[in-house]
């Protein structure tokens, strides 16, 4: 009887052990995938700033990355890089997280929305912009977006507006593709050293 016990214990024991192994396997994957994401867009991102200039101004890379010093050209820095590798991860874990889908497409959008909100926030208080200050508004806006990204994948609360969010990244896109060559006369689309030129005239 006591051997029949103990077996039993260790099966029950062995189970348990199986059961969790891919339960830790999954979630180590997810933290990977998001690590290597912020890595990914940070250095893609930084690198970004300078494509268009390097490129002698090619008009067609214009569209992804910024043509100039302006806040919206700035959000590029984010909403594109954030996309390309939101396909990529995508395809790797929606197998395991079918709530990943609907988590990348709102941390797309969280991260753009992110760049102008930290910079005006800042430069409002402090009266001009930085420079050390715009990179960690980068920083800070990729950090807060990958970390929404492992919260709503593992919630499953955005599920429900997926169709949505897909539709609000794609009217992004379209905005970008639109307002690089063709900018509104509004202060978001001007270069913040002009903006502060204009003010000290005034």
């Amino acid at each position: 009887m006591r051997r029949m016990k103990n077996f039993m214990l260790q099966r029950a024991s062995l189970c348990i052990f199986l059961s969790s192994v891919p339960y830790n396997t999954v979630m180590n994957k997810l933290k990977s995938y998001i690590i290597k994401g912020i890595i990914f867009v940070l250095i893609v991102g930084a690198i970004s700033h300078f494509v268009y200039e390097w490129s002698g101004e090619n008009y067609f890379l214009g569209f992804f990355f910024p043509v100039n010093e302006s806040t919206w050209e700035h959000m590029k820095l984010c909403f594109f890089p954030m996309l390309f590798y939101s396909l990529y991860m995508n395809g790797k874990v929606k197998e395991d997280y079918p709530c990943v889908t609907s988590a990348l497409l709102f941390s797309i959008l969280l991260s753009t929305c992110l760049i102008p909100v930290i910079f005006y926030t800042y430069s409002g208080i402090l009266g001009r912009n930085f420079l050390i200050l715009d990179i960690a508004a980068f920083a800070a806006s990729v950090l807060l977006a990958f970390y929404a990204i492992y919260r709503f994948t593992l919630s499953c609360k955005l599920s429900s507006y997926t169709t949505l969010l897909m539709l609000l990244v794609l009217a992004v896109a379209v905005c970008f593709f639109i307002f690089t060559y063709h900018p509104l006369s509004i202060g978001i689309f001007m270069n913040p050293a002009e903006i502060n030129v204009q003010h000290l005239n005034i």
